[in-house]
């Protein structure tokens, strides 16, 4: 994830906040992966959202970055797979914020994961 792909996947993000009622509160990216605090209506499921933005967001990055596609082994921007949670009785929408924030930071994001398992355990 180059500095170009990150603002171009922001970039889509707001786009998406504009036509879906997805809101974005923080996308925080490393170099391998990506975190989004996602806030959007109760008639949206976590697979709708997580499926709306991972294809809208490859599209667009393969369009305009086509050498990503190239880069990327299978041809793929995203895996298969996905982690969600909700913000609830167990967690707090600040510690999520914050997590999310620091991605691409190892020492804080290492404390912060640390933190979040024993929220969620």
């Amino acid at each position: 994830m180059d500095k170009k792909v990150d603002e171009l996947l922001k970039e889509v993000c707001l786009e998406i906040a504009k036509r879906y009622q997805i809101e974005f509160i923080e996308i925080g990216t490393d170099k391998e992966h990506v975190h989004f605090l996602i806030q959007s209506v109760p008639t949206y499921s976590p697979t709708k959202i997580i499926q709306t933005v991972k294809s809208l967001t490859a599209r667009e990055i393969f369009k305009q970055v086509p050498e990503v596609k190239r880069k990327l082994w299978g041809g793929e921007f995203w895996s298969d797979g996905y982690y969600v949670t909700t913000v609830g009785r167990h967690g707090s929408e600040e510690t999520i914020q914050k997590y999310v924030q620091d991605q691409g930071k190892d020492e804080e994001y290492q404390q912060l994961h640390e933190q979040q398992l024993k929220l969620f355990s």
